[in-house]
């Protein structure tokens, strides 16, 4: 971290709650994030984290969000794939997005891997390798992603829990690339909705990198959403920090730009 200049990293668990079996969720996501407070106390200049839930349980996993926040110092959660076989949109998780709204805490939608029948259909029928990538980091993963967020905005939770934020990894998992396809193909005359999608997509998501530090997407990024819009992320452990530092100092912005690409922005969302 001092290498990259990097003066505070937030944190989270790589493990999904919701592989876990039902009944012992709500206990395991409580420990983990007692787990992840207590290491965060012993440095908490430099770290602070994410929450896991216990999605199986809706209620529970408001309940835990609520403590993780207000009683553990928590800025958040983070999920990683789907709550379940269906997506966040699925009206059993209303009473997450309702405690979201009122705790006014970022949900960090990031990718996990599809399901099986997912896999097959869309990836299926290569070598077993090429499958394996291009059904996860390669592609698949960062598109159902992507749809997970595009869901919530379609379904009008968004509208509906306007203090909502969402975070979405490697430049918004391709949602930004087609969002004015979406705004002609999805107006609201055709969603029924108040605001179009990219007018949403503007004011509740925010982007990170997470570590795909690619100058051309960044450009398009800042251009279609804007600097409000982006916090900086390295991916860490699964993508090293090397040339981090290096990258961002080199992109072509104004030093306001940066500062709030680099830290401003987070500072505000999470309350750092």
């Amino acid at each position: 971290m001092d290498e990259q200049a990097i003066q505070m990293q937030v944190v989270s668990w790589a493990s999904p709650t919701q592989l876990t079996p039902a009944g012992d969720a709500p206990a395991l996501a409580g420990a983990a994030n007692d787990r992840l407070a207590a290491a965060i106390a012993e440095n908490p200049s430099r770290l602070s984290g994410f929450a896991t839930l216990p999605w199986q349980d809706p209620t529970a996993a408001a309940d835990e969000l609520s403590r993780a926040v207000t009683e553990l110092g928590l800025k958040g959660a983070l999920i990683l794939g789907r709550p379940s076989d269906s997506f966040l949109d699925d009206p059993r998780y209303l009473p997450v997005f309702e405690r979201l709204n009122a705790l006014k805490a970022p949900l960090y939608i990031h990718p996990f891997v599809p399901l099986p029948s997912v896999q097959q259909a869309y990836y299926g029928g290569l070598d077993p390798e090429v499958t394996a990538q291009f059904s996860l980091a390669g592609w698949g993963w960062h598109h159902e992603a992507g749809v997970q967020t595009l869901r919530l905005m379609l379904a009008g939770l968004l509208d509906r829990f306007p203090d909502v934020r969402i975070i979405s990894g490697h430049w918004g998992e391709m949602v930004p690339f087609f969002l004015a396809r979406l705004d002609d193909t999805l107006p609201p005359a055709v969603t029924g909705l108040s605001r179009s999608v990219s007018e949403t997509y503007r004011s509740q998501v925010w982007v990170t990198p997470s570590g795909m530090f690619d100058r051309p997407h960044f450009e398009f990024i800042h251009k279609v959403l804007g600097a409000d819009r982006i916090i900086w992320s390295v991916d860490y452990p699964y993508v090293t920090l090397d040339g981090t530092r290096e990258f961002l100092e080199a992109l072509p912005v104004s030093d306001e730009d940066r500062e709030k690409i680099a830290h401003r922005n987070a500072e505000q969302l999470l309350g750092l």
